[in-house]
């Protein structure tokens, strides 16, 4: 549903415009109001969903009528902008609706420009996939709801769109470095491999670009600075991926920019539905999908939420009463099309197909989870 002059914007702090102008959004507890409901956007989100977010978990006793006072601010708020209260921000027993168009917000922008990036490079088309990705990545005004760091649905929701954001760099260095202009993102590794020591495949990228433009010392040293970092920070060693560059480096072999990705990032959708043609024009996911997990018990566990928390302890969304799991030990949050798995710095970690993720990882139907001594199956099921 589109509606002409109303734009949203979580890339950066929570943002409502009316024709391009900013409209204030007032305290903190009713911007998060709106947040949640941009996160879940064309989806229902419950009263209580909606409680446990603002109030994390520790609702005061008027809390139903502050969520009630709430959503008519915002419904005037939206008739001032010049949208329909009632069909923007929909009743949806039991609870409410945000009805936002992909092409008026921020995320959903990203997300498809990204994912027709993506499905660019799968084609081989390199320039296209630098120009959609770049798109992408132009969207971002700063870290995800800025103004409203601290409530727990936000910083979730925001380390799985950072794990979207680093994907859609990743890609577009590797296409930049396909076209055959690897200098053009070594500044741009540079500072995001300092920002995010731990994340491999940037390295990937930059020890790729180093070595095509014939920096083969800056290669190797990049490579050991990973090491020591993997070490230091996480006590393990780079994976197979970056160990097999490495070696290839030493050997002095040739390497070449990739045309095509022998396995292009799919949407959920796409997954659930099985193979499909890449499209490059925008990606809209309607289809409704249940995402789970299940134990090997054959127990259900469904994600009903933005993010769901796994854990020791009783407030989380799923409780494992097993002393290897710590008290908050991971989250599980849907992005809109992807669902992202992170280890909240747990004591024995996470392991998705029997591999530590470090510190994050992008779940696929049929994925294995182990968490303490629990193993699930991630699958997604179309309604």
């Amino acid at each position: 549903m589109k509606t002409p002059g109303l734009g949203f914007g979580a890339l950066g702090s929570l943002l409502l415009t009316a024709n391009g102008t900013a409209v204030p959004l007032g305290p903190a507890k009713q911007r998060a109001v709106l947040a949640m409901l941009l996160i879940r956007r064309n989806r229902p989100v419950s009263v209580e969903a909606l409680i446990d977010a603002v109030w994390d978990g520790d609702p005061v006793p008027a809390a139903r009528t502050s969520i009630q006072s709430y959503v008519s601010t915002l419904r005037r708020l939206l008739r001032d902008a010049g949208g329909n209260p009632n069909t923007v921000l929909a009743s949806a027993p039991p609870g409410y609706q945000l009805n936002v168009a992909d092409a008026e917000c921020d995320v959903g922008r990203f997300l498809a420009a990204k994912t027709a990036g993506i499905a660019a490079a799968a084609a081989g088309d390199c320039e296209e996939a630098s120009s959609r990705l770049s798109a992408a990545l132009s969207e971002w005004r700063g870290p995800v709801f800025d103004d409203l760091s601290g409530f727990s649905f936000v910083d979730a929701y925001a380390t799985a769109l950072l794990e979207e954001r680093l994907a859609a760099h990743t890609a577009r260095a590797e296409a930049e470095i396909a076209c055959d202009r690897p200098g053009a993102v070594i500044s741009e590794l540079e500072v995001l491999v300092s920002r995010y020591p731990h994340h491999e495949p940037l390295w990937a990228q930059l020890i790729t670009a180093y070595y095509v433009t014939e920096r083969q010392s800056d290669a190797l040293r990049a490579y050991r600075r990973l090491k020591t970092e993997l070490a230091d920070g996480l006590g393990i060693d780079p994976g197979p991926t970056v160990n097999a560059l490495h070696e290839r480096i030493l050997r002095q072999e040739p390497i070449a920019g990739r045309r095509t990705r022998a396995t292009p990032l799919t949407t959920r959708a796409q997954r659930s539905a099985g193979p499909k043609s890449a499209s490059l024009e925008i990606a809209v996911v309607s289809e409704p999908v249940v995402a789970r997990l299940r134990d090997e018990a054959g127990r259900l566990y469904r994600l009903n939420g933005a993010t769901t928390r796994i854990g020791r302890l009783d407030d989380n969304d799923i409780v494992l009463d097993d002393t290897e799991v710590s008290r908050h030990h991971a989250v599980i949050a849907d992005t809109g099309t992807s669902f992202v798995i992170t280890d909240l710095r747990s004591t024995n970690g996470v392991k998705v197909q029997r591999r530590r993720i470090r510190p994050t990882a992008v779940l696929a139907d049929g994925d294995s989870i182990r968490i303490g001594a629990h193993e699930f199956m991630f699958e997604i099921r179309s309604h």
